[in-house]
């Protein structure tokens, strides 16, 4: 029988031999610290976006303040692909392989992610709450380590197509989209539901994120005579688009997507009068709507962002949006209970059960499962009355997308 001394002993050998295996099986994470990767466009065609990953860093430095997640400090690395999807596998890569991250968070942009997804599906590191409505991450099984946040691209274009057919019977449908996933998929809602009346009344037009303007795709559309724009664009060419409508004196049933509805980045350099009747969907509280004046969730916010962020433009929706999904994703870390293995991560990322967030519009819940990679399937319209977003209708649940 062992003495006290001996059992001591024995039990101070395995835990340092079990340690190394705990931290091999782990990777990013120690005693006292979580890797967590990122990467934005802190410069090129989408750097409007890099208010993103700013904030994101300021609410981990947050958390941190606050005495970290089960202990541990987040370590959140961010690095700048400039929106160009070969930069985004060298640095997902360096990520991954040299920082050895514990997960990926919120990685930016359509193509960027479809770039990356083999390869990090390869590695079985989780990519969560990526900056992509893509229709195709719902497909749990060709990428069971990436989880979108936002509404897929595919049923919001659905749902503007419903509200076009209601608003204009007649109408003849004009549409400018970036010519990669994100633009495609915007083109695939629409004729989801237009069906064969889909080249019989749309006239398209495309750009590249590396074309210097729009001006001449909305030239040309507006040349073909139709009384409705649909714009699935990024800000840099959202804010062009509506200055060239404007200079034209085009007066179509403007429709625009969500990922360009910022006042901050979008609205107030394309000149708010411009943007007057601009219609397209939320699922956040805008920043510039008064409702939310005295509003427990936006106050949260606002009390944030004074702390964190002073000087920020607290009119761009996209602090918003990254305050979103970082709740979203400190909500995943607590629930780990100090797990933070890669396959419980992503566990519990897809077991969110009616999350309500203090940024999400009333009625807007997150909810996942492992057959489940949409978090955010509701949506309301809202229109632009030169000062804010107004929102009007039903909250309105998208399809099986």
């Amino acid at each position: 029988m062992l003495d006290k001394r001996s059992l001591l002993s024995t039990v101070l050998f395995a835990l340092t031999v079990a340690a190394p295996i705990i931290a091999n099986d782990t990777p990013g994470v120690t005693a006292t610290e979580i890797k967590i990767g990122n990467t934005n466009a802190y410069s090129g065609p989408a750097s409007a976006y890099s208010v993103i990953a700013k904030l994101e860093s300021a609410f981990f430095k947050m958390v941190n303040d606050q005495g970290g997640v089960a202990g541990r400090r987040i370590n959140f690395i961010s690095l700048d692909d400039a929106y160009s999807p070969p930069k985004t596998v060298e640095q997902v890569r360096r990520l991954i392989e040299e920082d050895q991250v514990a997960l990926l968070f919120n990685t930016l942009g359509a193509a960027p992610n479809s770039a990356i997804a083999r390869y990090v599906n390869e590695k079985k590191v989780p990519d969560l709450f990526i900056s992509a409505g893509t229709d195709k991450w719902s497909d749990y099984q060709q990428f069971p380590w990436t989880m979108r946040f936002q509404p897929s691209f595919r049923t919001e274009g659905q749902i503007y197509a419903k509200y076009i057919l209601q608003e204009k019977p007649d109408a003849k449908i004009a549409i400018l989209y970036q010519d990669d996933d994100l633009g495609k998929d915007y083109l695939a809602g629409i004729k989801d539901v237009l069906g064969d009346k889909f080249e019989k009344i749309v006239v398209t037009a495309s750009y590249e994120t590396t074309d210097p303007t729009v001006d001449s795709q909305i030239i040309s559309l507006q040349a073909a005579g139709a009384n409705v724009l649909v714009m699935a664009a990024t800000p840099k060419f959202a804010v062009q688009a509506i200055r060239k409508v404007h200079d034209l004196d085009w007066k179509p049933l403007f429709v625009m997507s969500n990922v360009s509805a910022s006042v901050g980045a979008v609205i107030k350099p394309a000149g708010p009068e411009n943007a007057i009747g601009i219609i397209t969907d939320g699922y956040l509280k805008d920043p510039t709507d008064p409702t939310w004046k005295n509003d427990a969730g936006m106050n949260e916010w606002r009390d944030f962002m004074t702390k964190y962020m002073p000087g920020a433009d607290t009119s761009d929706g996209l602090y918003v949006f990254a305050y979103t999904l970082s709740k979203a994703m400190l909500h995943v870390l607590k629930q780990c209970e100090g797990d933070f293995r890669r396959e419980n991560i992503m566990k519990q990322a897809l077991s969110l059960h009616d999350l309500e967030l203090p940024t999400l519009l009333p009625g807007i819940q997150v909810n996942t499962s492992p057959t489940n990679r949409r978090p955010i399937r509701q949506v309301q319209l809202v229109k632009f009355d030169g000062t804010t977003w107004v929102r009007f209708g039903d909250v309105i649940t998208g399809g099986g997308n």
